[in-house]
């Protein structure tokens, strides 16, 4: 049973959605601040993350911020927040997906069983895939990746593009196909998503992320990658 931990500081909120969630068979711990959420996710294990963006104690962009310092579980943000800017933020830091208040809590646990089984689908033929002399490795049994024998902490959608990428190297995807293929066929966001994760990646296992070697552009296109497996 997936434990789902929903971080928001209005009762009525927590409870509905503890109350849809329950009814899909999901287990739920409640609290109502970030530091609440941070002490819940290094205490014990934790499948899925709600997080609202406006807490009483600390911003939502903190937590998600804190939460990704230890463990790569999935997050959904929780605002109100309608900007575009906004929402790239929280994508940016770290976050998986967001829904905008007020909610339908059935798009809320649409959501939460979507990316869990996207996460779930991370595999690769070969146990382990190595590429430039060792540089960067990614091992599907474990679903890590290293970069220079350290463990790059990645978000699962992070995992799950560069998983792909790495699966068909020389292969140009183009943004729409990572997002269908990575955020599935009901995300309904923007296309500069796919953007903020690849940045987002960069930053976490290139050794220049102006001067990308792994995760390269094809301008007017989208994405491929180019390591060389060694």
């Amino acid at each position: 049973m997936k434990t789902i931990l929903i971080v928001d500081d209005e009762d009525n909120i927590r409870e509905v959605i503890r109350s849809y969630l329950q009814k899909e068979g999901y287990r739920t711990i409640d609290v109502e601040t970030g530091g609440e959420a941070l002490q819940c996710v290094r205490s014990q294990p934790v499948d899925f993350v709600i997080l609202d963006l406006m807490l009483p104690d600390m911003e939502g962009e903190q937590v998600c911020q804190a939460i990704r310092q230890i463990d790569s579980v999935p997050i959904l943000m929780l605002t109100a927040k309608v900007s575009q800017n906004n929402r790239i933020r929280g994508l940016s830091v770290g976050a998986d997906d967001y829904v905008l208040k007020p909610f339908d809590p059935r798009e809320v646990v649409a959501r939460v069983r979507t990316i869990l089984r996207r996460s779930d689908d991370d595999v690769l033929l070969a146990d382990r895939l190595t590429f430039n002399h060792g540089e960067l490795m990614i091992d599907s049994m474990k679903q890590q990746v290293f970069r220079s024998g350290e463990l790059v902490n990645l978000t699962p959608n992070e995992y799950k593009i560069l998983l792909l990428l790495a699966k068909y190297p020389q292969r140009c995807f183009q943004r729409d196909e990572l997002i269908e293929r990575v955020l599935g066929h009901d995300f309904e966001g923007d296309v500069r998503t796919i953007d903020q994760h690849v940045k987002n990646l960069r930053h976490k296992i290139e050794s220049d992320p102006k001067k990308p070697v792994y995760l390269v552009t094809v301008y007017g296109f989208g994405y491929r990658f180019a390591g060389e497996t060694v």
